[in-house]
């Protein structure tokens, strides 16, 4: 059993068919999408439909319910963003844009599969709280997250892949040579970004939890990000550091 965890995809199209493609190599069983598919990028629809199409299971992300209800502590960038991206879904005939809208309102915020936990941003507030990497310097907040997390948990949001342990480290995929092992102590684990990473590679990110050997993989791909960030070039309301941000990955 193989499953796939993607993130973080903020309607970059040519990011996610690149993604998509790698996992069809990879022998994986299933795609679990863990949120933000609109937010930032130029083809929100597109990367929706792809989602619904792909995944087996999707969880909200703080985009995604941004799209549905009102943006709460959104700078002015991803605000502009965010409401370009309500237009966009809004836009099509009646049927394909009322099941658009129905697939994010009833995606759920957690599931949890046995000693599994998937969530968007974190174990204590799934949808919105950010666990970044240095936080491993706050006990007491670590402690706290820890404490709800049954073995694993996996998580994006801060579009940071790597591992974090209860000794308060955190491992990134290339301490590891991206391959992770799944044994007995909790780990909380960010599967990185496949739309807009932001460690500066610039490469499409998303990992693969290889249930037979207990492994983490994280993957890496190349894709035509100057593609994408010409067509956020062509669009007044997406920030053209949205562009700039895809060739540096940061």
């Amino acid at each position: 059993m193989r499953q796939a965890l993607i993130s973080d995809i903020h309607g970059n199209l040519e990011a996610l068919q690149a993604v998509l493609a790698d996992i069809a190599a990879q022998n994986v069983d299933e795609i679990i999408c863990l949120g933000d598919i609109v937010g930032y990028g130029p083809n929100p629809c597109e990367c929706l439909d792809l989602v619904m199409k792909r995944c087996k299971l999707t969880i909200m992300g703080n985009h995604d319910q941004a799209a549905l209800f009102d943006p709460d502590g959104f700078n002015p960038v991803a605000l502009r963003a965010i409401y370009w991206t309500r237009d966009r879904l809004d836009a099509g005939p009646t049927n394909v844009v009322n099941r658009r809208w129905d697939f994010l309102s009833e995606l759920p915020k957690l599931y949890v599969q046995e000693k599994f936990m998937f969530v968007h941003g974190s174990p204590r507030d799934p949808t919105n709280e950010y666990v970044f990497p240095e936080f491993i310097y706050d006990k007491a907040k670590m402690e706290s997250i820890f404490a709800r997390i049954t073995q694993y948990c996996f998580q994006g949001h801060t579009h940071m892949p790597g591992v974090f342990t209860p000794d308060l480290e955190f491992i990134k995929p290339s301490q590891c040579d991206c391959v992770f092992p799944l044994g007995k102590e909790k780990l909380m684990v960010n599967v990185g970004s496949v739309g807009q990473p932001r460690d500066e590679d610039n490469r499409a990110c998303y990992a693969i939890i290889d249930h037979d050997t207990k492994k983490l993989i994280y993957r890496r791909v190349e894709y035509d990000f100057d593609a994408t960030a010409k067509k956020i070039y062509g669009i007044a309301d997406l920030d053209r550091m949205l562009g700039d941000r895809l060739r540096t990955g940061r």
